[in-house]
């Protein structure tokens, strides 16, 4: 019953519930000012699914210039990845032993995305800043089209024409056209997850948030210190992502889940919408708030976002130095664990003790959460919609600790139990 529910039912709920879902969510934060009471009085009113028809049909096909705006980001960021500089990087081997390899130039493609889009916004006067928020929803229904066929190809060449040994099928189609059929799935040399997730997605997380500014510059004339703040705060945020991309490249999502529904729609589309929610919300709520309230407020989420980079940081020196370096001024403690791959071979790991790990098993959740949290509060608390994305995450970081937790004592084995004994508390010391 349990294994029909997960590899049938709830992947089924997600992919029918969430495409419709992210349109939803543009509606309210642009027609009914973030609030989910008018949407419910318009279900009340009129039923769901004329509500639901009313508001994905003049978007759910997306719109030329949508499309267009789509192609041409695409075009630049395949541009960017694959001819600016930047050093090779070798992934972590993966269970049938194949070892992704990338070029490590997410900083500069960064850099440059945001140079690029200024200049031609700003300074050549080639479109209007705003035009990503104005043509917001169109951009929307053009991505869940184009993500949910690409999802559908994804799945055909995992199954028929692998990029390599890491792919297979579990028979049932929902959910791996859910979870994907590849691990490291390539199209002409091309790292479709490291696209999808690194250029396409975070990347467009940046471009948009200040679309988003520009528009409410554009209606009020000035740009509110609540959207400064939480524009800056995201703006730490990704930042800090491409500078530990190379770490990214090494987690969980990149090493264990595969290119499917899960990953590429919520890339293509979840962080577009709902992860600039709260600052697209703010368009049209230009809040100012106290010079000391504004200062906490952008203090508390550096603070947590760069805690959250230290404790990834940790990890990774530990690991590249083999463990011969310092963890908050002391020779870190490890656990030397050996572990064997699936194939046999034996291998050795270091699981750190010492700094943020030795306080919880998965203290560093709780500064991405709190993070997010600070870039959201700007919007104070007259309606809902800016906290999904917090509450969201909030859920989202709390099953993969314990997903990661299940995946390291099946790795790890005795190792993770000592581990476990050092650092008793998953996520928040004293409480999980």
């Amino acid at each position: 019953m349990w294994q029909t529910l997960r590899k049938t039912i709830c992947p089924l709920l997600l992919i029918l519930v969430c495409p419709p879902f992210a349109i939803v969510m543009w509606y309210v934060n642009t027609a009914l000012s973030g609030s989910f009471s008018e949407l419910g009085a318009m279900f009340y009113q009129t039923g769901i699914l004329p509500t639901l028809y009313k508001i994905a049909q003049p978007v759910i096909l997306g719109s030329p210039l949508a499309w267009l705006i789509i192609t041409v980001f695409a075009v630049f960021q395949l541009a960017f990845m694959k001819f600016l500089p930047g050093k090779i990087f070798y992934g972590v081997i993966t269970p049938n032993g194949n070892i992704p390899v990338y070029k490590s130039n997410g900083v500069l493609a960064f850099t440059v995305t945001i140079l690029t889009f200024c200049a031609t916004t700003f300074y050549f006067h080639l479109f209007s800043p705003t035009i990503i928020y104005d043509n917001l929803g169109s951009i929307l229904g053009a991505l869940n089209i184009f993500s949910l066929l690409f999802c559908g190809i994804l799945y055909w060449k995992g199954r028929f024409k692998p990029s390599s040994t890491d792919s297979n099928i579990t028979g049932t189609f929902i959910f791996d056209y859910y979870w994907g059929t590849e691990l490291y799935p390539q199209i002409l040399g091309l790292h479709i997850k490291k696209f999808i997730t690194c250029r396409l997605g975070m990347m467009s997380w940046g471009v948009i948030i200040l679309s988003y500014m520009a528009k409410q510059y554009q209606l009020y004339g000035y740009i509110s210190n609540s959207m400064i703040i939480s524009v800056i705060l995201q703006m730490i945020y990704i930042s800090k992502f491409y500078i530990w991309e190379t770490g990214y490249l090494c987690s969980l999502d990149m090493m264990h889940d595969r290119a499917g529904f899960y990953i590429c729609w919520g890339c293509l589309v979840w962080v577009p919408c709902v992860y600039t929610a709260a600052t697209m919300y703010l368009v049209l709520h230009p809040i100012t708030l106290s010079t000391l309230v504004a200062g906490l407020i952008l203090a508390g989420g550096t603070i947590s976002i760069f805690i959250n980079y230290f404790a990834d940081r940790q990890r990774q020196l530990v690991r590249s130095t083999q463990g011969d370096c310092k963890i908050w001024g002391k020779k870190p403690k490890v656990i030397i664990a050996n572990y064997e791959t699936e194939q046999g071979n034996k291998k050795t790991n270091l699981i750190l003790v010492s700094g943020w790990w030795g306080i919880a098993r998965h203290f560093h959740y709780v500064p991405e959460i709190t993070a997010a949290f600070f870039w959201t509060v700007p919007a104070l608390f007259s309606n809902f919609s800016p906290y999904f994305y917090v509450i969201f995450l909030t859920m989202l970081l709390f099953e993969r600790a314990f997903r990661d937790d299940i995946r390291c004592a099946k790795k790890y084995g005795s190792y993770w139990k000592d581990y476990c004994a050092l650092v008793p508390y998953k996520i928040i010391p004293h409480i999980i």
